[in-house]
């Protein structure tokens, strides 16, 4: 398949679009469901008729974009717009990284709402498929994408390392109240869980930038020299970064609001009471974090795309 042309990717966007807009509709005429989160409602930041407003203006875009040939100044416009409206979306299903933790990693005692999961999934993939779509537009019609790297560049080894120190600032500032004053249930799980945060903190960032993360080294038995499949490591990086700049973004924007408006963000609650310096240090923390994996990750996919286009032609 001609990967320049509209493909099926896009359509099933706009299906999902209108379909996840009429269900909020539908909630939003007096059928909400009473829980559909951990925490509060499903959506953050634009909740109500703005996630409504959202899912039509995501339909309207990848609607122009399947068109066969819209007017000049929408062309130029649609990219542009598509990028705005889908990271919206996914600003908006923010707390899904709570869903995926929580049905993940049970012993955790983060309670699992599968109706609200299903919500978030639904909010952040119509906002993934739109940035997607917005990009292949861009390249159907003409406009320059990001060159393919032929070596790993200086910044996405800044980027790496600079994810890794928000991790470890992180786990500093978990060290500075102690690591028992946490809301997750010390169960069975902890450990995995723990495991999985250093693991995406440390290895996953520069597995990214490093030739290890493009190439098996020669200690891993039968493998050694082999390629490691792109989406391996690009996928989970993505993912990652995505939930935390997406989860930790929007909570750091409310913690600024709550504090202008004199109020503290994060109120002794169920016998927890942390000191507020602590959330203004991890909070911004993972932001850092999942921004530095962010841009690595887009490294590694310019770094990567010629041979997974080779492997693409040498499968077909």
């Amino acid at each position: 398949m001609d990967s320049t042309r509209p493909d099926r990717l896009t359509a099933f966007a706009l299906a999902l679009a209108l379909l996840y807009g009429a269900l909020r509709t539908y909630w939003q005429l007096g059928h909400m469901p009473e829980r559909l989160s951990p925490v509060g409602p499903d959506l953050v930041v634009f909740t109500g008729w703005w996630a409504v407003a959202l899912c039509a203006a995501a339909a309207l875009l990848l609607a122009a974009m399947l068109a066969a040939d819209p007017p000049r100044p929408v062309r130029a416009a649609l990219p542009v717009a598509s990028w705005a409206v889908g990271a919206a979306l996914i600003v908006a299903g923010a707390l899904l990284l709570l869903d995926v933790v929580g049905g993940v990693l049970p012993g955790l005692g983060i309670s699992f709402h599968p109706l609200g999961a299903l919500s978030k999934a639904a909010c952040v993939t119509t906002g993934a498929l739109l940035l997607r779509a917005a990009f292949r537009y861009r390249r159907r019609t003409g406009r320059h994408a990001l060159p393919s790297l032929a070596s790993t560049p200086r910044w996405a080894y800044a980027a790496a390392y600079t994810a890794v120190a928000g991790c470890a600032i992180r786990v500093a500032a978990q060290a500075v109240v102690g690591f028992g004053e946490t809301p997750l249930e010390d169960g069975w799980m902890m450990p995995v869980f723990e495991a999985g945060f250093l693991l995406g903190g440390t290895l996953l960032p520069l597995a990214l930038v490093h030739r290890w993360g493009r190439i098996w080294p020669r200690w891993v038995p039968g493998l050694a020299g082999r390629r490691v499949p792109r989406p391996l490591v690009l996928w989970p990086g993505a993912g990652v970064s995505a939930g935390l700049v997406a989860y930790f973004g929007a909570g750091l924007g409310q913690m600024v609001s709550e504090r202008l408006n004199g109020r503290n963000p994060f109120p002794p609650q169920d016998g927890l009471a942390l000191p507020e310096a602590f959330f203004w240090v991890s909070v911004p923390a993972y932001l850092v974090w999942g921004a530095g994996m962010a841009v690595a990750a887009i490294s590694y996919a310019l770094r990567t795309r010629d041979t997974a286009r080779e492997g693409h032609l040498s499968v077909s």
